[in-house]
């Protein structure tokens, strides 16, 4: 199969770079960018490539075992306190923790639209969810499929455009591939691979290949699916650091997006606040429907129940998600220990997942010829070492609250 029709077949991924760059991801790059420059680029690589290295685990263990991820961790337990557990856990970390997260990615949306518009993200918010669920609701998955390559195109163009209207210094953005730590970066770079490296976006990833391809035949489609879209990615997300980067003085400490947006007017005019504000709406848009849907592929897997977007169950899975993010968004309310408690669940689920997915990934009984060769292994055991630090990390940021 030739490249060009390898590009046709891209799908899933891209459900996956729509989740990971949410709003979260456009203010943690925003803020390396005004406060480091080009210094922490390298952590976007090291991202990327971590992703790719679980993303394409998990969509190998969907599309072999024709399993999602929450259903390989239910039948993996015999033990019924093992397995109780554990779905409490994936219930715990991905189901409300989608939902906690959820507001923040309604309201990021919206404000991209509120800058267009002039109209209160607090309007802009339900409405955005409305039309979430509108989609969602249909059960179809090739129409929610090209919604999310719609728009993650539209975000990649906003966003890129932005960087390219900079005139980045390509010297200084090449040196930043260079690992260093600058004194007070350390959470930031947590920050920043935690927000690339997204535990639901295993689960969702395991589940929708299984709704593209039929087979251990489309894995090459599925691989480049996976790689070509996790690295697009990590391109907007290096477009939202160089931009940042360019339009403030380093060392500056920026506290929302918005400030960026509002530096990049007096410099670039309206068209460039413009673009801004339609990556922002994009990245909250999509990650307002991928959240809910991972929330729902993850719940019901690790439940037991049908995988089916038009069940009576999968729909009430997401729409409960759903439903927390418009709620909220429209009462302009911050659900802090909600929050709080989704980042702890998550911070102990990651890394539990990682070696979990490993383990998995060399079950010859599971896989046979596809299990992990040693070069997939040992990538995947640094990313894993990697995301226990991230985990520990988020459990001591959030008992220093």
């Amino acid at each position: 199969m030739g490249i060009a029709d390898r590009l046709k077949a891209i799908g899933p991924g891209a459900l996956v770079a729509a989740a990971f760059v949410g709003p979260g991801t456009v203010t943690t790059a925003s803020v390396i960018g005004a406060e480091y420059a080009y210094l922490l680029v390298w952590t976007i690589a090291f991202s990327i490539l971590a992703t790719i290295v679980l993303q394409e685990m998990s969509a190998r263990l969907g599309l072999i075992t024709n399993e999602g991820l929450g259903e390989a961790f239910r039948n993996e337990f015999s033990n019924p306190f093992a397995r109780g557990v554990t779905i409490t856990l994936v219930v715990s970390a991905i189901g409300i923790g989608t939902a906690a997260f959820q507001t923040g990615n309604i309201v990021g949306g919206a404000a991209g639209l509120a800058t267009i518009t002039g109209v209160s993200e607090n309007v802009w918010g339900p409405i955005m969810g409305l039309v979430a669920a509108g989609l969602l609701w249909t059960g179809s998955y090739e129409l929610i499929e090209r919604v999310f390559i719609g728009l993650v195109t539209v975000m990649g163009l906003a966003f890129v455009l932005n960087a390219v209207m900079v005139r980045p210094d390509l010297t200084a953005l090449g040196s930043g591939l260079v690992p260093t730590v600058p004194d007070g970066s350390a959470y930031l770079i947590a920050g920043l691979v935690g927000t690339t490296v997204v535990g639901y976006n295993l689960f969702l990833h395991a589940s929708t290949v299984q709704e593209r391809w039929d087979g251990a035949a489309d894995l090459a489609e599925c691989r480049t699916d996976t790689i070509a879209m996790v690295i697009v990615g990590g391109v907007i997300t290096t477009a939202i650091v160089v931009t940042a980067a360019a339009v403030f003085p380093e060392g500056t400490q920026i506290s929302d997006v918005g400030e960026m947006a509002d530096q990049l007017e007096p410099v670039f005019g309206g068209y460039a606040l413009t673009f801004f504000a339609i990556g922002l709406f994009a990245a909250g848009f999509t990650s307002s429907m991928s959240a809910p849907l991972a929330g729902a592929y993850a719940t019901a897997g690790a439940l037991g129940w049908e995988r089916d977007l038009q069940s009576t169950r999968f729909r009430a899975i997401w729409m409960a998600i759903l439903g927390v993010g418009i709620v909220f968004s429209a009462l302009d309310y911050n659900p802090v220990e909600v929050i709080v408690f989704a980042q702890v669940a998550n911070g102990l689920l990651l890394p539990i997942l990682a070696v979990f997915l490993i383990y998995a990934m060399n079950n010859d009984d599971l896989l046979g010829e596809y299990t992990n060769s040693t070069l997939q292994n040992v990538l995947g055991g640094l990313v894993t070492l990697v995301v226990i630090g991230i985990g520990l990390r988020t459990l001591y940021d959030v008992l220093l609250l």
